[in-house]
């Protein structure tokens, strides 16, 4: 009956699958999901493991019963531009393969055997958006300038090679996010600093020399590693990850961290810790930056040196600290996911608390408010890297803010440029500060949304 271990069974099936895959003699490494027909995938949920491992080439729109906006579904779907519904519970359950369904990913809409009329329907919305999206590349290189000169930074968030090529294709100034958890998870010995150097190259090149923040492993939590032992915890949301399982392993950690300097000879690389929620954590870090940086200087291997060093905002102690860590770190990326998990004490994974996950929420906006005051005091600037950024309702709001860049799945990059392009820096500063004094996240949201359609009302087609 209790709701949070309710939610911890998808992390029980994650682990269940991985045995019976080992048992089988096929590692899960081994082992992708592919699909030979075009498909519309529906899962109870799908985990960090399978994420990592699926081919989505064929797969037209995702479905899950379980799982919210914010899960790794969520975000793998709109970095592929993927049309997607989650928190179905187990309205398809009874539905057997083969059953036609049609998706529509903005509203939220699934139909079970659509007749011709609605497939009609259907198909010319598909061909509008699709059109629609293809007009927006077009003019998606085009920086993201305001109407009175003021420019916003539009990166992308990226897990590899192939989405760093999707991101040049739409646009993207850089990237502000590299997940380098796809070079650690689905295998069972952690990656060698030459594989780490060589795939973190080849996305430096794919990016052509735009600047690329790089995140360091953030595990732990929803993303265990096989090969790491961890002991059992109540809440691994609360644990020990990110920085702080690198602290545990600092082998590790000095691997990466040598990899990343010896890639960014051939291309300017940044450096972001995740889950930091103090000094300490900084200190450690640029301890451990330095030791990487002399481990290879004495072995005389090129590598790129100083580089800048910045931190992920996603626990309030960081956004209230954000005074004193400005001055000791290059940059800030507020992680607005995990910031309004923590803010506002609910789960991001949970479907019943969907209304409690909306970064719109005031008292998260204030959070980022004061994050950017404190960091623009200490001439220090500051990203969103979370989902909130590629939200177009939250871009002017963000903008107002003072945000300096907003980092995406590469998909929504055209569209948030566009907008940005269509409005005065003056009247998004105007729209932030009347959201921050709204009670709740739906009236931020309904704020934003008014003027949105109203800029929308008033633009050239």
């Amino acid at each position: 009956d209790d709701s949070y271990l309710r939610q911890r069974a998808v992390d029980v099936m994650d682990i269940c699958q991985q045995v019976l895959f080992e048992l089988s003699g096929r590692p899960i490494g081994e082992v992708k999901l592919q699909f030979d027909h075009p498909v519309v995938l529906f899962a109870r949920d799908l985990t960090p493991t399978e994420t990592s491992q699926m081919a989505m080439d064929q797969v037209l729109a995702v479905l899950t019963a379980q799982g919210s906006t914010t899960s790794h579904a969520a975000i793998l779907a709109r970095a592929m531009g993927i049309p997607a519904v989650f928190g179905l519970e187990d309205q398809l359950a009874d539905q057997s393969d083969g059953t036609l369904v049609a998706v529509d990913g903005f509203n939220g809409d699934v139909v079970v055997q659509p007749d011709e009329a609605q497939l009609a329907a259907y198909a010319e919305r598909r061909q509008t958006w699709l059109a629609q999206r293809e007009k927006l590349r077009a003019s998606s290189d085009a920086p993201a300038r305001m109407l009175d000169g003021h420019k916003v930074e539009v990166a992308a968030n990226i897990g590899g090679v192939k989405d760093a090529e999707t991101a040049v294709s739409n646009g993207a100034d850089g990237v502000g996010l590299l997940r380098t958890e796809f070079l650690f998870l689905t295998r069972q010995t952690p990656p060698n600093e030459e594989e780490q150097t060589e795939t973190l190259t080849a996305i430096v090149q794919a990016m052509k020399q735009r600047p690329i923040i790089v995140r360091t492993l953030d595990v732990g939590g929803d993303k265990p590693l096989p090969y790491i032992q961890m002991p059992s915890e109540e809440n691994p949301f609360l644990g020990v990850r990110a920085i702080r399982l690198m602290r545990q392993h600092p082998d590790l950690f000095q691997t990466q961290l040598r990899a990343i300097l010896r890639a960014g000879i051939h291309g300017p690389l940044r450096i972001m810790i995740p889950m930091v929620a103090n000094l300490s954590d900084v200190d450690f870090a640029r301890q451990q930056l330095e030791r990487a940086h002399q481990t290879l200087s004495e072995a005389d291997v090129p590598h790129a040196w100083q580089v800048q060093l910045g931190i992920m905002v996603e626990i309030p102690s960081a956004a209230l600290l954000s005074r004193e860590l400005a001055e000791q770190v290059d940059f800030f990326s507020i992680g607005t996911n995990d910031l309004t998990q923590y803010t506002l004490a609910a789960e991001r994974g949970n479907p019943a608390l969907a209304e409690m996950t909306d970064a719109m929420h005031p008292a998260v906006l204030r959070l980022i408010s004061r994050v950017v005051e404190n960091a623009h005091a200490c001439q220090k600037w500051v990203g969103v890297c979370g989902e909130l950024a590629g939200d177009v309702v939250a871009a002017p709001v963000l903008a107002g803010l003072g945000v300096d860049e907003l980092s995406m799945n590469p998909g929504d990059i055209p569209r948030v440029k566009q907008f940005l392009r269509s409005i005065d820096f003056s009247a998004a500063q105007d729209l932030a500060a009347k959201v921050l004094n709204t009670n709740s996240a739906s009236a931020a949201r309904q704020m934003a949304s008014e003027f949105v359609n109203n800029v929308r009302a008033h633009s050239p087609a």
